[in-house]
């Protein structure tokens, strides 16, 4: 009797991934996908696993890619653009191009809101996270080296339902 092996190219569900504890030291990649192969993961190019979840994930923008096992399989699906969220811990906005503005990393959710406040809690810019973030200045001027504090209130999605969270730690603008 012949036997029959479905296989077949990973299909993304949604996305194709989610990312859980934000802002923490130990970010997770779970990626979603379906089909008829038996799949083995990859992250930014490392060693294939059997596991669809990465955990301790480096900030940053990552690619995902799936196979699958069966040697006569189909091609890979790749997953670009896998998020993992921090922040910086200073900035020095000083013109050089490098660090001159502060901005949360990898947040990349239009509707997410940042507030950047002085150390006695004055309001000094609201932000995008996809934009360029803050240059240290209020009302053009440049404000002074030292801690200022921000808040950050954005969705996220645990692989069942999409949660609205707030964050808040504090930075340092060196001069």
């Amino acid at each position: 009797a012949a036997v029959v092996i479905k296989s077949g190219s990973a299909v993304k569900i949604g996305r194709g991934y989610y990312v859980t504890n934000y802002f923490s030291d130990n970010q997770t990649i779970t990626v979603t996908v379906e089909g008829y192969g038996v799949y083995q993961y990859s992250l930014d190019n490392g060693p294939w696993q059997d596991s669809n979840i990465f955990s301790n994930v480096a900030p940053g923008s990552h690619t995902v890619r799936v196979r699958d096992t069966n040697p006569d399989g189909c091609s890979e699906t790749i997953i670009t653009g896998a998020e993992v969220v921090d922040y910086p811990n200073f900035f020095t906005p000083n013109g050089d191009n490098f660090n001159d503005f502060w901005n949360v990393i990898g947040l990349n959710q239009p509707d997410a809101k940042i507030y950047i406040f002085d150390r006695y809690g004055k309001l000094l810019k609201q932000i995008s996270a996809v934009g360029k973030g803050w240059d240290g200045t209020y009302n053009g001027e440049a404000m002074p080296a030292t801690d200022y504090w921000f808040t950050v209130t954005y969705s996220e999605y645990n692989g069942s339902t999409t949660v609205i969270k707030e964050f808040r730690s504090h930075f340092s603008l060196l001069r």
